[in-house]
């Protein structure tokens, strides 16, 4: 495992980046990896191992305090500022990154649990693209109600998955619906899928159902 390290402004910026997998210039693919509140870099990159996608390389940023905002998702935005958007910038250095490093937002996955998948959820909706794809496990946009106006652009067919347990303690499943179908109107190709009473965590069918979104991204052309 190698860091990175981003610019050093706002609170989250100056934070380490975390890699593993292939180095970058070696990588067919990369995935931008968000952990959720408490967690850490290194405990998100933990579902490499079982992703097993060798040619990818997998860079996590870590959150200062190991929170990327400090209040629920659903609460107004306003409450979760300044965090939130010094975490949106997070995201945005490592992507830059990415990118410098010579692979296409074609050939970029992004994936968060939790608070990090509301992170993800909220960064590529703000930034849409066609993506290697999206991963929002257990999360959903940001903010106490959605503005369709923040969000603009065209996925372009991006395979996208938005799964959660229900009833789930932090993350409504109406919320995981509504970002599904702003997802939808942005033109993603979207898999929704809803575990009856499954705890806050990553489940096994989760890991491969984005196991097989990286060996598509592979074996396609992103």
């Amino acid at each position: 495992m190698s860091d990175f390290t981003h610019p050093p402004i706002g609170l989250h910026q100056g934070q380490p980046i975390r890699h593993t997998g292939v180095p970058l210039e070696q990588a067919a693919a990369a995935m931008v990896m968000l952990h959720g509140r408490g967690g850490t870099a290194e405990s998100i990159l933990e579902l490499a191992r079982m992703f097993d996608q060798p040619r990818f390389a997998y860079l996590a940023p870590q959150a200062a305090g190991n929170t990327w905002y400090p209040h629920s998702f659903l609460v107004p935005w306003q409450r979760n500022e300044p965090n939130v958007s010094s975490a949106l910038q997070a995201v945005a250095d490592v992507v830059a990154q990415i990118e410098a490093g010579g692979l296409p937002r074609k050939r970029i996955m992004l994936l968060g649990f939790s608070q990090g998948a509301c992170l993800a959820a909220e960064f590529a909706a703000r930034h849409a693209a066609r993506y290697g794809g999206i991963a929002i496990l257990t999360g959903g946009l940001i903010g106490e109600q959605i503005d369709p106006a923040a969000y603009h652009g065209s996925f372009n067919g991006t395979p996208t998955f938005l799964a959660s347990g229900d009833p789930d303690p932090h993350v409504p499943w109406s919320r995981v619906e509504e970002a599904a179908e702003t997802y939808r109107t942005l033109g993603a190709d979207v898999t929704t899928r809803r575990y009856a009473g499954r705890p806050h965590t990553v489940s096994q069918d989760e890991s491969e159902h984005v196991q097989g979104m990286m060996a598509a991204l592979l074996e396609g052309d992103g």
